[in-house]
């Protein structure tokens, strides 16, 4: 059965009947049919989404997948407040001398919450039956049923329309690209050429399309066959083929021209038609992977020179179509500032002022330009509207002010840009929408990290493990297909450091249509205590400013998560304790970079946590009660005052992610520069931690004990000694899920021995940081086929790493810091390092020569050499690839 918000309920409801059938047998029976109703309402619900992403929906429509959205809430709460409180009686319990006595499901009968169970189910069984009748009234049928009511396909207004209909005049910034796009179309091999244009909604791929099938170059080369198709979501490909037929029939060809609509004869049709012919055909706005599979059997390989032209945001579909070596991807980017206020000046100033922006307009229209980010049908809308206003300051600064503040403008331009960017959310499969969603919980220009987001979607449950893959290995998949369809992008000013991963970041009008989402699906809500304001509504809630009011105005009922941003009061034990008793089925509480510096012991009622961060707070020790907290998945306490982890955290045996070590900013150049924590006897049992950082290595056995973690994924460990470092290797060479490992030595003269003596190497390493002495580069490591990134630092190597380094075949970052060479001379050799896009070396201070033969470093795109004072410029003419490299405070490019 197709997904909807009620799956994850009818899943938690099951294990309820599952877990609980003893404790509820009054009310089993009820909780059975009450997901049967459920079950019922959900194909009638995937009707509803479906109407709504068509805008083909009501109001008392909406209101009815309102009011399923608040039962299903409530099934939730229910659930969860009756584990809370059969948690609370048993810790009461256990806690009494005749605790031993009574059998689990003996006294969880006697809890008053299983009457207020029994009354909440009937409740909302009564509930849904009436939300399931009023399904009728509305013409709401099982979605496998086919449409019914109105018909649901696009809208009778396509909002991408006005990108076919573009005057010259108004064109710029692809004269460039439209030229070389007409010289591969035109010229070039006679094989079928498919050519995709890729980028986010909005970046003028259908413009430029349409500017090169206008052509007259290509009306002329491809006279005799040639289509316009547009697909969009979802397709019908009868109605394709016959769109087709239509469009390439002429005049004189009736002895092809056949009457039947099936697909297999219109293939047949088109394909003898085609045979013969140099055709060009455009296929704008294609979402799905099997788009290509379905309609190339109609497009014969006719060694004419024939050509396809296929626009989509989603980069995957454009992997799908190249089959050929000569098949092109051209990704569309963002415009420059310069472009794009060229294209705005024509649009905003096109009946007056020679399209030229008057003087006194300037400094207002750089701003309002620069909020379009690059996005040229967002200039143009934004123009369009500037346009029609009078030109002057007043009518600048409104549009600006409004732009500012995001409130929704009284035009048709801020509509239109919505309806765009929401096609791609709609295209979405459901289990991606809210990962999605989940950038708009952190503020404006806020580092999200990739790492953080498989941690929160995670314990959030909208990623399962699956197929043998870990949900981390799940995660990594879902932010891959979210970065392919061009709705997140890499964030590549951000600045990246150890366990924080890549940076990403949403486009702001992307960011815009995400709440708007958000609050349509009740996903999340915002409390900014300056404007004493809440907006939405959902079990994620985001408190901007300050804390004071928000246990005064917040309901706590289906709070889940809560997130701090610019706190601006300082946190006392009680205000903390009094949120915990208020917002008391938390499963996620981020704390970071909060003014708190104790947690109070009510911490550990917090029975449904799963994550906790106290990243950046002044927190010097957890409470012992947080070995009550059986369900914590995650604990970040990175750049907090903890040094020493209590033997409590060694009972969370379901923690998966233990990250612990702080910046010492002032020996940001020294050996010392990231501290660990140290943790007590016993932490092997935590047979489920893949992430383990960092830990210092204050003794063998301690270092014995790493051995049981065999599902460790990312380690690392500082204040290492020649002796620790031996038994460390013989550990991590059996953990054969390591993909990170990072070692610290504890001083500069501390030789790392981490050599590996009849073990294999750990060869699904991706990332491995050495920081320490070392008499030799470790022989394993140019085993590891699957390194990405490696990097070392004061390592003093005599021989050149290069050598040994050059063979491995997917290494994409190499990083030589702080004296890791004490050699004068590092020679890439032709065909060395054919992956490498990142090269960074630092503080090599007896380096004098860098050589980089033709047919090395292929693919590198950046290269920085700092503090490396007796380097001569190297040569880099070879580096076709290159789109930056900076040599000791100089751009060479």
């Amino acid at each position: 059965m197709a997904e909807t918000f009620l799956t994850p309920v009818i899943h938690k409801l099951l294990g309820l009947v599952v877990k609980e059938a003893k404790s509820l047998k009054g009310v089993h029976g009820d909780l059975r049919s009450l997901k049967d109703e459920l079950e019922i309402i959900q194909p009638l619900l995937k009707d509803a989404e479906a109407r709504l992403e068509k805008c083909d929906i009501g109001d008392a429509l909406k209101a009815w997948v309102k009011q399923v959205r608040e039962e299903a809430s409530r099934i939730e709460e229910v659930i969860d407040e009756y584990f809370y409180h059969v948690e609370q009686h048993r810790k009461h319990q256990s806690g009494s001398i005749m605790g031993p006595l009574y059998k689990a499901g003996h006294f969880i009968k006697t809890l008053k919450p299983r009457q207020e169970i029994a009354c909440e189910i009937k409740s909302i069984k009564r509930s849904l039956s009436e939300i399931k009748g009023r399904a009728q009234g509305y013409g709401l049928r099982p979605l496998e049923e086919g449409p019914s009511g109105k018909a649901t396909n696009v809208e009778a207004h396509d909002p991408r329309l006005r990108s076919l209909f573009i005057e010259k005049d108004e064109l710029v910034g692809i004269e460039s690209t439209t030229k070389e796009l007409v010289r591969r179309l035109a010229e070039g091999p006679s094989i079928r050429l498919v050519i995709s244009l890729v980028g986010e909604g909005g970046i003028g791929k259908t413009t430029l399309a349409k500017n090169v099938y206008d052509n007259d170059v290509v009306k002329h080369c491809f006279r005799s066959a040639n289509a316009w198709i547009t697909v969009s979501r979802p397709y019908n490909l009868q109605n394709l083929l016959k769109n087709m037929k239509r469009q390439l029939y002429k005049a004189g060809d009736d002895d092809i021209l056949g009457d039947s609509d099936t697909i297999e004869e219109l293939i047949n049709y088109l394909r003898k038609y085609l045979r013969a012919k140099r055709y060009v055909i455009v296929f704008d706005d294609v979402w799905q992977e099997n788009f290509w599979e379905d309609i190339k059997l109609a497009l014969p390989n006719n060694d004419q020179g024939s050509r396809i032209i296929i626009t989509t945001r989603n980069a995957e579909v454009a992997n799908f179509c190249k089959e050929t070596p000569h098949d092109v991807i051209q990704k569309m980017e963002p415009w420059s500032p310069m472009l794009a206020w060229e294209l705005f000046c024509k649009r905003a100033f096109r009946f007056e002022f020679e399209g030229i922006c008057p003087v006194e307009l300037r400094k207002l229209s750089f701003k309002i330009v620069s909020k379009c980010q690059g996005l040229p049908l967002v200039v143009v809308a934004i123009a369009s509207l500037l346009a029609t206003k009078e030109k002057v300051v007043f009518q600048w600064h409104k549009v600006l002010n409004d732009l500012n503040s995001k409130v929704e403008m009284n035009s048709q331009f801020i509509t239109r840009i919505h309806k765009i960017l929401s096609l791609s959310y709609y295209d979405l499969p459901y289990s991606l929408r809210y990962c999605f969603l989940y950038f708009g919980v952190f503020p404006e220009n806020y580092p999200i990290y990739d790492e953080m987001l498989y941690r929160l979607w995670i314990v959030e449950g909208f990623v399962k493990a699956r197929r043998g893959k870990t949900a981390e290995e799940v995660a990594e998949e879902y932010l891959k297909e979210l970065v392919q369809r061009n709705l997140v992008t890499r964030d590549l000013w951000r600045p990246v450091g150890i366990g924080q991963g890549t940076g990403f970041q949403v486009h702001d009008l992307m960011r815009d249509v995400i709440l708007l989402k958000a609050d349509d699906v009740c996903f999340s809500q915002i409390w900014d205590e300056k404007s004493s304001n809440s907006r939405g509504k959902g079990r994620r809630l985001t408190i901007y400013g300050g804390t004071e009011n928000v246990l005064k105005n917040v309901e706590s009922s289906g709070v889940r998560s809560v997130f701090f941003f610019d706190i601006n009061d300082q946190l006392t034990q009680f205000s903390v304790a009094s949120l915990f008793k208020k917002f008391k089925l938390l499963e996620v509480l981020d704390f970071g970079n909060l003014p708190i510096d104790t947690l109070p012991k009510e911490l550990g009622n917090l029975f449904h946590l799963k994550y906790l961060s106290l990243n950046s707070t002044n927190i010097k020790m957890l409470p012992k009660s947080i070995s009550r907290l059986q369900n914590l998945e995650s604990v970040d306490i990175r750049d907090t005052l903890i040094r020493e982890l209590p033997n409590e955290i060694n009972k969370l045996k379901k923690l998966r992610h233990l990250l612990a070590y702080s910046y010492n900013y002032e020996a940001s150049d020294s050996i010392d520069f990231v501290r660990g924590v140290t943790i007590q006897e016993g932490f092997g049992d935590l047979l489920d931690l893949q992430t383990l950082t960092f830990l210092e290595a204050n003794d063998l056995g301690r270092m014995k004990e790493l051995e049981k973690l065999r599902k460790l994924r990312w380690l690392g460990i500082s204040k290492v000694t020649t002796e620790t470092g031996r038994a460390l290797s013989a550990s991590f060479s059996k953990m054969d899920q390591l993909e990170r490992l990072v070692i610290t030595s504890i001083d500069e003269n501390e030789v790392l021995d981490i050599e590996l003596h009849n073990s294999s190497s750990p060869h699904f390493l991706r990332e491995l940081i050495l920081t320490g002495l070392l008499e030799k580069l470790p022989r394993w490591i140019s085993e590891l086929q699957n390194l990405r990134g490696l990097s070392l630092k004061f390592s003093k190597l005599i021989d050149e790493p290069i050598n040994y380094l050059k063979g491995l075949p997917n290494l994409e970052t190499l990083q030589l810091l702080n004296h890791a060479y004490e050699g004068e001379q590092l020679q890439f050799e032709e065909g060395s390092f054919q992956k490498l896009q990142t090269l960074f070396l630092f503080g090599l201070v007896r380096l004098r020569v860098v050589k980089i033969d033709r047919g090395a470093l292929p693919l590198l795109e950046q290269l920085n050499i700092v503090g490396c004072l007796l380097l001569e410029v190297p040569s880099i003419q070879h580096l076709t690839n290159m789109k930056g490299a900076l040599f000791n405070g100089i751009h060479l490019l």
